[in-house]
């Protein structure tokens, strides 16, 4: 409960830092003190202004909404303050301060990042149903419906139990409140950013407890969100309640660096200011110094610190295009970091992030990094989905007849309200949530159309499918991975371009074997669906599995393979097949690359009078030649039948063998033998000798085969180097 929260023990200002939630450059806004929770409280006591006027207490927040929002209604917010003052009157914070500065200061960091008048409304009234006699029924009458909404999605995140790690039944309900309206987790984060501000006398065990929840839960969340500018914030009072010792440590660093008489940073920034000039690019530069954490990991990833690495230059524009020119004037004038460059506006995060990202090299070694974006680009960084205004919103133009329409969807929280749905159970929904939470990169990948797919590092072709096609990559057999065929085990990188090959089969089934590829809690929670669903087939791929390893298994000497093809005598051709330069000869065709026609052919005598026949790029033909043997003019005869090996590569799938050995029946080939290898990494080897009618009938039985759903390539045998 937020009334819990008591004195601050809110980590000391960094050079240069604004106060609040806003990061340490707020470009264009003159820095704003943080609230005065004493004097907001001496100020709620005297009670509600007189209607029509705005109470004193409130007045940050008017002139933080009113920075973002020149014409706001500001009747909302005044009538929402009364009401919450008098519902709370009388109930004090542990700190002993009147209870109403704590929904004014939560309403003043959302004020802050730009959130829209009703966003504020519900904000300050957001314990006024959990703690007061105000009924949800009120708020509507007096503020309407929307409102209402979002006030009964807080009210209902507050009794959700956190304690525990946050229970997954109960934090399955929380993400099914949340996800109607992403402005209630807006509220919630900035409650809980205000509460960790003011831990301080609570005891040790109880502030390290809600610091891991918040660390585990709330923060990942945060970033799903984009509203970097809370997530940051509460990173680092984590961090100092959870490591002391190293937040301090980290402290030290950073206050040393801003006693250095010298600023790299502030060096390359009047740099970059001169050469924009130059250009007559209209631009604001600003130093971004990084938050505590961020210092922490630079400084365990580098060891010791530059100067370079306590910030960034970051790079304000009016236009997208202004972006790339600023990004081709420091490339030309400057010395640029290429392996740095990041297009994150060709291309956002899955939080709506967008920038690019560049980097700089100093004469001393120093590099730096650079940030190049819109005024726009960076408040949506900063505010994420609180930058979006009332999201809900049809626009005027395109009427949703009263339907609410999310933009973020499809994205990360309407993926994760489509896993809650269809997880099997709230254990195995939570256990991979928290895997997906756990995830702080994430890499883009191309489709052959144009789209795009964002996956976590370290996402494979499986990822790939089922973020792609739902369930219905159930049926992919495969794919491409920059234009060369792949498994579906294959993990890729950013930037990939991905064609997954879907096979026709309806009736298509996943592989018991992709959930050891399955990163993403999409395509985990679909496959352990369908084999939770389908518990025959489940069982049989287990067999199937078994079988296979058991063929890879050693076998002990002498033990024959009970599963291995009967070992084929010579392959043997009538005379008609080939005629040779060597009369009363018997010719035969070489196993090792076995021609037909119309193979270019050439033969060696060999003992017992034999002519063995080699196609001539058979390996076996230059070893001869080399050890001195004499070559026999040999060429094809008039009877067509031939005999010839073929090589099948394809993905593993239910009922592949038997839809291969009908498609080649139904071309008349008659199989001699067949070897089929244990699957590794979902691919399967299959090698066919065949016994054909006529030669001219190979072309179409290579087509066919190649047409089986999971079959991508069938070749002829390649000549072994062995002697006839």
């Amino acid at each position: 409960m937020s009334a819990e929260a008591t004195n601050s023990v809110t980590p000391g200002p960094m050079p240069g830092a604004v106060s609040g939630p806003v990061t340490p450059t707020a470009p264009r806004r003159k820095a704003r003190p943080r609230i005065d929770l004493r004097r907001l409280g001496r100020a709620a006591l005297l009670g509600p202004a007189a209607r029509g006027r705005l109470p004193d207490a409130i007045s940050h927040v008017v002139e933080a909404h009113r920075a973002h929002h020149p014409d706001a209604d500001l009747e909302p917010l005044r009538h929402a303050y009364v009401l919450a003052e008098s519902s709370h009157r009388g109930q004090m914070r542990k700190s002993g301060e009147p209870y109403i500065t704590h929904p004014l200061a939560v309403t003043l960091i959302l004020a802050e990042l730009g959130a829209e008048t009703t966003t504020l409304t519900a904000s300050l009234l957001h314990d006024t149903v959990e703690d007061t006699d105000v009924t949800l029924d009120q708020v509507r009458d007096q503020f309407g419906e929307e409102v209402r909404f979002l006030v009964d999605g807080v009210t209902k995140l507050e009794k959700v139990d956190y304690g525990a790690a946050a229970e997954p039944e109960t934090f399955r309900k929380m993400l099914v409140a949340t996800g109607n309206d992403v402005r209630v987790m807006s509220i919630k984060l900035a409650d809980r950013l205000h509460n960790m501000r003011t831990l301080g006398v609570m005891r040790p065990e109880k502030q390290e407890r809600i610091a891991k929840v918040t660390r585990d839960v709330l923060i990942p969340l945060a970033e799903r969100l984009g509203v970097q500018a809370l997530k940051t914030e509460l990173e680092d009072l984590v961090f100092a309640i959870l490591h002391p010792e190293e937040y301090a440590h980290t402290r030290e660093l950073i206050v040393r660096n801003a006693a250095r008489a010298d600023d790299p940073l502030a060096e390359v920034a009047d740099e970059v200011r001169g050469v924009l000039r130059e250009a007559d690019i209209a631009a604001e530069v600003f130093i971004r110094p990084r938050h505590f954490v961020s210092v922490h990991r630079v400084s365990r990833k580098r060891g010791r610190l530059r100067g370079s690495d306590f910030g960034r230059v970051l790079v304000l524009v009016n236009e997208d295009a202004d972006c790339y020119g600023v990004l081709g004037e420091l490339h030309t004038c400057m010395k640029p970091v290429v392996s740095e460059f990041k297009d994150f506006i060709a291309v956002p995060k899955f939080n709506l992030y967008q920038s690019l990202h560049t980097a700089v090299a100093r004469e001393d070694g120093q590099v730096v990094e650079v940030l190049i974006r819109t005024h726009q680009m960076h408040k949506v960084a900063e505010a994420g989905v609180v930058a979006l205004g009332n999201p809900y919103a049809p626009a005027p133009e395109d009427p949703a007849d009263g339907e609410r329409v999310d933009p973020t969807r499809p994205g990360w929280l309407s993926r994760l309200l489509d896993w809650q749905e269809a997880a099997p159970d709230p254990d195995h929904f939570w256990s991979t949530l928290r895997e997906d939470l756990a995830q702080d990169r994430e890499i883009t990948v191309f489709r052959p159309d144009g789209g795009t797919l964002g996956l976590p590092e370290g996402a494979t072709c499986v990822d790939a499918a089922y973020a792609q096609y739902g369930e219905d990559a159930h049926a992919c057999i495969g794919a491409r991975v920059n234009g060369r065929l792949a498994t579906l085990s294959t993990v890729l990188r950013d930037g990939d371009t991905v064609q997954l090959l879907m096979g026709q089969d309806p009736a298509s089934e996943p592989s018991r074997e992709w959930l050891e590829h399955a990163h993403t809690p999409a395509a985990r929670i679909a496959i352990q669906r369908w084999l939770t669903a389908h518990p025959a087939q489940a069982e049989s791929q287990r067999s199937e599995t078994r079988i296979a390893e058991d063929r890879t298994a050693p076998r002990p000497v002498g033990v024959p393979d009970p599963d291995a093809a009967p070992e084929q005598p010579a392959v043997r051709a009538g005379t008609g097949h080939v005629l040779a330069d060597l009369p009363g000869a018997t010719v035969r065709l070489a196993r090792c690359c076995t021609p037909v026609p119309p193979d270019e052919i050439t033969g060696f005598a060999v003992r017992g009078g034999a002519v063995t026949v080699h196609r001539v790029e058979c390996a076996a033909v230059a070893r001869m030649k080399a050890g001195g043997r004499a070559a026999v003019g040999v060429r094809w005869g008039e009877t067509a039948e031939c005999r010839v090996t073929l090589v099948a590569e394809s993905f593993v799938r239910p009922h592949l063998l038997a839809d291969l050995t009908e498609a080649m029946a139904s071309e008349g080939a008659e199989i001699v033998s067949a070897t089929v290898e244990p699957p590794t990494q979902q691919q399967v080897r299959h090698t066919y000798t065949v016994q054909l009618p006529d030669a001219g009938h190979l072309p179409a039985l290579m087509r066919a085969m190649r047409n089986v759903a999971g079959v991508y390539d069938v070749s002829r045998a390649q000549p072994q180097p062995q002697g006839g």
